[in-house]
Order: C-alpha cells, then structure tokens, then sequence
C-alpha cells in the first residue's frame, strides 16, 4: 500500500541532494526508457495515480512516492524517461545526474517484454554506475500474447542482475519486485563515483559504445527471446496501412471527424440539460439573497456576474469534455497517437521543426497550457520554442463549444441529418487550418529568430494494446476533464465579475462595456467583425467559454451573461444584430487563430522563464487572426 506520494521536479544537482531520508528508509530510483510502463509500476507500488499512456513522453519531470515493505519505507522516485544517458535533453540529464549523484539505495530499470531488445542499452549503461540494479520487464502479459517467451534464468545468469518479469496494470510479479528491491537495497553499493566521466565522452566513443551495447542486446534476444512470426506480422500489417501514405491520413482525418461528430452530437443534450438546471438555480439563489437583504450590487456581482459566469462555463464545457476526452485517451490507449505524429513527421521536419512536436501539438487538442508543458519531451531548446509558441494554433477544448454552435447556427440550421455533420466537418476543417498555420509559422520561426537545423529523433511506435475502461475513465475524467473545468472555473469566476462590472456602471447613457465596443468597432469592422465581437473575445482571455454570453450580454444590454434557448435563437438573435454567414466564419477563424487564454500564457512564462517568447506567443497567433480575417472579408467586399 502506498504511504504518501506526491509529485516533485528534479531539474538539478540541488534537488538531487534534496530528497532526504532518514535512518528507517531507503531510497529506490525508477528509469527506464519511455513508453515500457514505468509509471504504471510506479502508480502499483505507491499508489499516486500518475497519467499513463501508450506513446513515449509521458513523465517530464519526476515525481516521489513511498512504500512499505516488510516494516521497511522506501521513497520511489520516478525518473524521466530516458533511451539512454548519453544525454539528449533536460530529461535524460536528470535521470542520469541522479543516478551518479543521487542518495539511493536502488535502481529499478523498467523495460517492455516485447521489444528488450531496444531497452537493453540502458541497462547496460546504468550497469556502468552502480551494482545495486533490478530489471523489472514489464508488459509481460502482452509478451504472452503475442507469443513471446523469455528466457529469464538465462538472461539473468547471463547480465549477473535479478530480473523479476511483470504485468504491473494487473500486479502479476509486483511482489515478487518488491522482494527484489529489499534485497538489493540491503546490498553493499559499489558505485563508481567517477561514473560521470563515462558518459562525458566524445561523440566517436558514444558511438561506438552504443554500437556495441545493440549489437550485444541483439544477441542476448537470440539466445534468451523467443517470438511468434505470425503475432508479429499482425501490427505490423495494421501499420501497412495505418500509417501507409495512401490510407495514413485519410485515415486520421476521418477519426478525427468521427469524434467530433459523437461529442457534438453526444453533448447537445446533457448541455442543455445542466443549463436549465444551473440557470434555473439562478431565480432560486436571487430570491434567497433578496430574502437575506443583500445589497442589489453585491448581489448583481455574485450571481448575475460570479455564478451566471461559472453556470455557462460548466453547462458549456463538462459535456462536450466528458465525451472529448475518453475518445482521446482510447486512441492514446490504443496506441494510435504516436501513429498520428509519424504520419505528420514528415511535415514538421519540412517546417524546421521537432517530430516530436505532433505529439504536443495533439495535448494542446485538449488543453493549450498542457500542450506547453508537453513540449518538454522536445530535446532541442531552440525546437522546444518553437512548439511552444505555435501551440495556441491548434484549438483547444475551450473553443470548440463557440466554433461548434456557430457552424450549426449558420451553416447547418434545416436540422437534417447531413446538417448534423456539418460542424464536425467544420471544426476537422478549422484543425487542419491550424495544423497548416502551426506548419507555417514554424517553418518561418525555422529560417529567421530560431534560425537552425531539425533534430534528428527516432519516433517510438508502441505496440497495439487492448484498452483498460477503467484507466480511460479515470484518466479521461480525473486527470483531464476535472482537471481543465477546475481551470476554467477559477478564471471564469473573476471574468464574470469584472464583466458584469463592465456591463453595469454607466457613462453617460451607455454602459462601459458598451463604450469599449463603439471605441473598438471601426477596427472590428475592417477584419469583418465589430466592436462588440472584440470587446467579447477580450472579455474572454481568461477562458474562451465565456466569449458567446458576454457578447450576448454586451449586444441585448442585459447587464447579465445571457443564455440562448436554441440554436435557432441564438441565429435569429445575431442576425437582428447584422451577422451574416461571413460574420460567422470569421468570428470561428479569430476564435482558432487569436490569442492564447491567460493560463496558457502563464504556462509559457513559467516554462520559457521568458517575457519576450511570452509576448511572443501573444502577438504571432494575434497578428494572424486579424491578418487573416482581413483577407477574407476584403475578398468578400471585392466579390
């Protein structure tokens, strides 16, 4: 059972030295190569549930747990994923610091039972440091399945280190690791302190020593693997197409608009459904406020500002979310993401930049602040930018509801059934408009400011593996879902309040808000919008739910976030105010291109350290937008 867990960021020699124990614990590091279920094992023996995928890159920085074991404590660190400690990137230099420097009394290498070949070189590598090492080959289960069987007694006379074999998603061998860890830990270390130089060699020596570390572990399978040809064979023919330059896109364009469909359509409902009921609670809180004598501005700022703010957002984006994000970790489950960012790494190499940056490209999809953060398995620093400032180019779950309502406002409103596609092709189309703006841009931050030569990398497809409800639903609601609405909610609460504010102190005849918007609206006009278009999605920089209902509350003079009943009536609503379907357009192509919300750009400060890339990631998608919408609203006045 696990004690406690928590996690921690171990980015220096300082925070190595930090992790302190006392007389009673030992300290036990986790590395091993990504995507091998490192996290997996370390969730089982701790119990932190930590976010676990099938594609590389998932722990980016550390994270500490503790464990018992026969009246024995031990502190588990999670180290980043690292192929090996000949250091690429930030992450792989952790790992290997805290194995040289590190105050531990063990090291577990967890590795996949159906491809050790591959992740052999790291355990030779860590071999080099110290004696006191596990081999932990995971995935065992999945071995079995396709056929695979190991020779463990063999390899481990042969490597002269426990091997314990596991499935840590269903405890099979944990304990067994368990016991294994206490025994090593209880071990005299004779780590070489000078094991730093070892990897401080020039590139010729790595070379040569990697060379030789692959073509030892090619040897050790022959002897000690055993595989099913025809097991083999069956993902590999899944790929043939999968990722085959005929079908591959397609493909992936094709689940992509799937999954819009069912989240659209899937959401419709229960949206409607919370809305009624959290604006309905409204009438019911106003009346026990007049009941309690409470002054009508305070009032007006706390449920016609606060909670109107927080009923849209929740009413807008738990369903859609609650559908989105399952969908997405199923691929992710499935194995089929790091097929996405394969067919695309050919694109992203043309544009100058990192393969690796499809993968963060797909975490913006949900969220652009978790995108940034992902950029942390890019190894080049110069790459890591670019992927972080063109991040916000991709829209994220927060501007889906505004480009979903209006496409079926203005281009699917007879409410057929091909009228029911019609948004999941328009949001599909928006993704590939920003997947081409993503490209575009990098590709000239590539050959200006950010001037270099792409990375080579070598792009990990893990094996096809049948997914676990429960670590989707958990994953998918917990981890994500709560997780981006928690987010939401906090900026939204003040962005209700000031906006209400706004919206209710007068100057003269017209609110502040109404002022701002005149002020704004010859600019808005030029891109094909108007003032109280810009004035809404300013009001929205805290979070894009919000975008519709001020600019509602801002054109009707309600003073208060306003619903719509329908669709339909939203229509009928922004047309009385001179939409047309260009207004429309242009107001979904502003809301994927412009700026990024506020916690996506506190993100990017936090993890560029930066104020100019910060702005940067402002103005490049703000230029954009307006850039854009002015094209096609002149080409619109010229035809």
């Amino acid at each position: 059972m696990g004690l406690t867990a928590q996690s921690v960021k171990i980015e220096s020699l300082k925070d190595i030295y930090e992790i302190s124990k006392n007389e009673e614990q030992h300290v036990v590091a986790l590395a091993g190569n990504p995507n091998t279920g490192k996290s997996t094992v370390f969730n089982y023996l701790t119990g932190l549930n930590q976010h676990t995928g099938n594609w590389p890159g998932k722990t980016v920085v550390s994270a500490r747990g503790e464990f018992k074991y026969n009246n024995r404590e031990y502190i588990l660190v999670d180290l980043p994923g690292s192929y090996s400690l000949f250091t690429a990137s930030k992450d792989e230099e952790v790992s290997r610091d805290f194995l040289c420097y590190g105050n531990y009394d063990a090291v577990v290498v967890v590795a996949d039972a159906t491809c050790l070949e591959r992740n052999l070189n790291l355990v030779f590598q860590i071999s080099q440091i110290t004696n006191k090492l596990v081999l932990c080959i995971n995935l065992i289960d999945e071995a079995r399945k396709k056929n695979i069987v190991i020779d463990k007694e063999g390899l481990e006379k042969e490597l002269n280190i426990p091997i314990v074999l596991t499935a840590a998603r269903n405890g099979e061998g944990m304990e067994e690791l368990k016991k294994k860890i206490e025994e090593t830990a209880l071990n005299e270390d004779e780590r070489d302190e000078s094991c730093i130089l070892y990897f401080q060699q020039d590139s010729e020596k790595r070379e040569k020593i990697t060379e030789y570390n692959y073509n030892y572990a090619k040897e050790l399978k022959g002897k000690y693997v055993k595989e099913d040809i025809k097991k083999l064979n069956r993902d590999k023919k899944i790929d043939d197409i999968v990722t085959s330059k005929i079908f591959g896109i397609p493909l992936m364009l094709s689940l992509l608009g799937l999954i819009f469909w069912i989240t659209i359509q899937g959401a419709n409902y229960p949206s409607q459904i919370l809305s009624n009921i959290l604006f309905g609670f409204h009438e019911k809180l106003n009346n026990f406020f007049v009941l309690l004598n409470v002054d009508n501005f305070i009032r007006g700022v706390l449920l016609d500002g606060v909670y109107l703010g927080l009923a849209w957002v929740v009413s807008v984006m738990l369903p859609p979310m609650a559908i989105f994000f399952p969908l997405f970790t199923l691929l992710e489950d499935l194995g089929y993401l790091p097929r996405v960012a394969f067919n695309l790494d050919h694109l992203f190499k043309k544009a100058g930049a990192h393969g690796k940056m499809c993968l963060s490209m797909c975490m913006g999809f949900g969220c652009n602040a978790a995108g940034v953060i992902g950029c942390r398995i890019i190894d080049s620093p110069r790459e890591r930018l670019i992927a972080i400032v063109t991040n916000n180019l991709v829209p994220c779950n927060g501007r889906f509801p505004l480009i979903i309502v209006l496409s079926a406002a203005f281009f699917a409103y007879s409410g057929s059934l091909i009228d029911s596609i019609i948004p999941a092709i328009s949001i599909t189309i928006l993704v590939l408009l920003g997947v081409f703006a993503t490209l575009t841009v990098s590709f000239i931050l590539s050959r200006t400011i950010l001037k270099g030569v792409p990375s080579t990398f070598t792009l990990e497809l893990p094996p096809y593996r049948a997914p676990q409800v429960g670590r989707i639903v958990y994953t998918s609601i917990i981890d994500r879902t709560i997780f981006v609405l928690f987010r939401a909610v906090v900026v939204a609460a003040p962005a209700g309040a000031i906006t209400w504010l706004l919206a209710n102190i007068y100057v003269g005849d017209a609110s502040i808000l109404v002022h701002m918007a005149n002020f704004l609206d010859p600019l808005g006009k030029v891109i094909g919008l108007d003032g109280f278009i810009l004035i809404a999605f300013i009001a929205g920089f805290p979070a894009n739910e919000i975008v519709i209902p001020v600019l509602l509350m801002a054109y009707m003079s309600t003073g208060t976030l306003t619903d719509f009943e329908s669709t339909e009536s939203l229509r009928q609503i922004l047309i009385s105010y001179g939409w047309t379907p260009l207004t429309a357009l242009n107001v979904m192509l502003f809301s994927l291109l412009h700026w990024p919300c506020s916690t996506t750009l506190w993100t990017i400060k936090k993890e560029t350290g930066s104020l100019k890339w910060t702005f940067a990631a402002f103005l490049i998608p703000t230029t954009i937008a307006f850039g854009v919408c002015f094209i096609t609203a002149t080409i619109a006045r010229l035809f």
